[in-house]
């Protein structure tokens, strides 16, 4: 009897424990979606979106799907299940992935001149197709050029491009710098056609979309009838308009992929997991390489690769007309999060990302150092080119910071985490100033500025 009231007993605890477990991971998703709920409200309530989708994947479980808002606002449809939206420059690591896998089979080698596959006057330079990859090519990007506004509505040959593009000067020394650059993964995409006899649309169903079984995933079309397709919008303060029209011959192998966060999870988890690329690949893709000083960069091949205050992240956002994508991977804590807005402005996939994020990660602050050098002598106006312009920084010392003025706009911030060797956090941008040079790295730019005599 005493035998069975004690078997009875350990029966019990085992049964509320496991109730107990079930009601807490319930209620930590349940809080992810009221969060999730709540940041999607506010933003359409403001008419800062027309709708979305977020999808949060961690160790094989699924916390969060859901969509949101409206795939079209003139019709007042609601946003599908599996929506697809068009998801700009996150389609730069399946560009990558399609390189990668031409140097596997030995068609191309990442030390290659690019001009050995395609007609481009570099000026004597020599490109490699390993700095097309992470944007420290110097050739200048067709998206800040003045003549890319009228290519955009035209349908024209893609040499149109290279030809013109030849014509700029190059904004630095091939892997002096590293500028964002859409005009390199558009050559990237010449490229793969070039080696393969293909198209690029035909060589990526035939690596990827198709073994995967990534069957809402495509080449975008601005003509097409395609079933579950969202509506993109533009946010202005006086409220959504519809997109800006593009023809997709344009953003190409640099951003004119359609998908949904569900393809998106697939292909993620594909390459991270090894299903894609062998270890050797894999590590190919995801490490950054340093630029010529030997300083290093956090961005690989299509791909950034940082420390996001104590985690480690490999991601990439997507904007173009009408949408805005984010694509986030942990690894530490086996943790995707994506996010998808059909709407281009100030809450796009990354401000969900960004927000949802740190309810599931530990967020640790970069720990402050004394400063060892006197400060004055860093002092004085820094000018180099960055993304689209040339900029410059003035520096001024403080007690224990400096502050930094940008373009002399009256926007003047203050650098109080220092972390050795003449170089400041802000946020997750490093800046290190020092012998005349004040280097500045936001992961998706490297930016070089000298100081005025």
């Amino acid at each position: 009897m005493r035998r069975s009231i004690i078997l009875y007993l350990l029966t019990l605890l085992t049964i509320l424990s496991c109730k107990k477990e079930k009601t807490n991971a319930t209620t930590s998703i349940s809080v992810l979606e009221i969060y999730s709920d709540s940041l999607f409200k506010s933003s359409l309530d403001s008419t800062t979106i027309a709708g979305g989708t977020i999808l949060v994947h961690q160790k094989g479980e699924t916390l969060l799907k859901k969509s949101y808002g409206l795939a079209s606002l003139e019709l007042e449809v609601p946003m599908p299940e599996n929506a697809i939206f068009e998801i700009g420059s996150v389609t730069k690591q399946f560009t990558a992935v399609a390189i990668l896998k031409l140097v596997e089979a030995g068609k191309l080698a990442f030390e290659d001149d690019f001009t050995k596959y395609l007609d481009y006057d570099t000026k004597g330079r020599k490109v490699t197709i390993d700095q097309l990859l992470n944007h420290t090519s110097g050739i200048a990007s067709y998206t800040e050029i003045e003549e890319f506004g009228s290519l955009v509505p035209q349908d024209l040959p893609r040499d149109t491009l290279l030809r013109i593009l030849e014509t700029k000067d190059f904004l630095f020394e091939p892997g002096e710098a590293l500028i964002y650059n859409n005009s390199a993964y558009f050559i990237l995409g010449l490229i793969i056609e070039k080696v393969t006899e293909k198209t690029y649309e035909e060589y990526l169903k035939e690596i990827i979309f198709n073994p995967l079984g990534m069957n809402n995933t495509y080449y975008c079309s601005t003509s097409k009838v395609l079933k579950n397709k969202a509506y993109g919008y533009d946010y202005t303060p006086e409220g959504l308009n519809q997109k800006q029209y593009l023809n997709h011959a344009w953003p190409y192998a640099a951003g004119s992929l359609c998908s949904t966060t569900e393809d998106l999870l697939i292909w993620m988890k594909a390459i991270h997991a090894g299903k894609l690329l062998s270890t050797e690949q894999y590590q190919e893709l995801i490490t950054p390489k340093n630029l010529n000083n030997g300083t290093p960069i956090r961005y690989a091949m299509g791909l950034a690769h940082l420390n996001n205050y104590g985690n480690e992240e490999i991601s990439h956002g997507g904007g173009i007309p009408g949408f805005l994508t984010q694509t986030n991977y942990f690894p530490e804590q086996d943790l995707y999060i994506i996010s998808i807005t059909n709407t281009a402005g100030p809450h796009g996939g990354n401000f969900f990302v960004d927000n949802l994020m740190w309810k599931l990660l530990e967020k640790k602050d970069h720990e402050s150092l004394t400063l060892d050098f006197d400060p004055k002598e860093i002092e004085g106006s820094y000018v180099g080119q960055t993304r689209g312009r040339m900029q410059s920084i003035d520096v001024k010392a403080i007690t224990d910071a400096i502050t930094v003025e940008s373009n002399n706009n009256g926007n003047i911030d203050t650098l109080n985490t220092y972390i050795g060797n003449h170089t400041w956090m802000d946020g997750n941008t490093t800046i290190s100033i020092k012998d005349g040079l004040l280097e500045t790295d936001q992961v998706y730019g490297h930016y070089l500025l000298k100081k005025k005599e």
